[in-house]
């Protein structure tokens, strides 16, 4: 099938998702859900997966419902106050070749009503991972610089996000150092922001895969920080 764009029927579904978060709705609705958020979901990931190997190889494109690039809908509820079963957000992951997880290196989308933002970067790497960021970024401070000062980078994200930061420099890294910030960073990504309507449009998908390109220099980095080829 070909991308035609999140119609305001894929936007409706969450709504509605939203204010019936409970089993027997979510059944009663299955076919919907499977028209209007997974049909679509499944085809922006094919239709990105040739743009996305010309941005890196590296990241896969899947278009499967168990075990590709889509995010089930139901959410992990185990350590969670909040019981409610489904995610009122749609998103897929096109990770890193190299990872086995959403801690791996990626490229991701979010598509919510009224919340459309993609980018990439790592999220909550385990401990080594996190310590091979911070010790390059240490180590190599004006490399580090220059990727996420790049122009392609400033112009679609401008600053990397807040990443969930320590209160305190990480042990054996120095306090005063000029890139004490981003050190104590437990997550390192960029995102973009786009109104709902534009994700509407076929032309989203290309919007998304210039979004990915532009992020080329802060990836890069990264990826080469853990150990992965870009």
């Amino acid at each position: 099938m070909t991308f035609e764009g999140f119609k305001p029927s894929f936007f409706k579904f969450l709504k509605d998702l939203k204010a019936n978060n409970d089993k027997p709705w979510f059944e009663a609705n299955k076919a919907r859900y499977k028209a209007e958020i997974e049909a679509p979901l499944l085809d922006f990931i094919t239709a990105i997966a040739p743009k996305l190997a010309k941005v890196s190889p590296h990241f896969m494109a899947i278009p499967k419902v168990n075990g590709g690039s889509m995010f089930r809908i139901h959410r992990d509820v185990r350590f969670s106050k909040d019981k409610t079963p489904y995610k009122t957000h749609a998103a897929a992951q096109f990770r890193h070749d190299a990872g086995k997880d959403a801690h791996a290196p990626g490229f991701y989308l979010h598509l919510e009503p009224g919340r459309v933002f993609y980018g990439g970067g790592l999220w909550m790497p385990p401990s080594d991972k996190l310590k091979a960021i911070r010790e390059r970024i240490a180590g190599k401070t004006s490399e580090w610089s220059k990727a996420k000062g790049a122009a392609s980078v400033k112009k679609t994200f401008g600053d990397l996000r807040e990443g969930d930061p320590l209160s305190r420099p990480p042990k054996g890294f120095d306090p005063d150092h000029p890139a004490i910030d981003d050190l104590k960073k437990r997550s390192f990504f960029i995102m973009a922001e786009a109104p709902q309507k534009a994700a509407a449009t076929p032309g989203f998908v290309d919007d998304v895969a210039k979004a990915f390109k532009d992020a080329s220099p802060v990836m890069k980095f990264l990826c080469q920080a853990v150990g992965a080829p870009y």
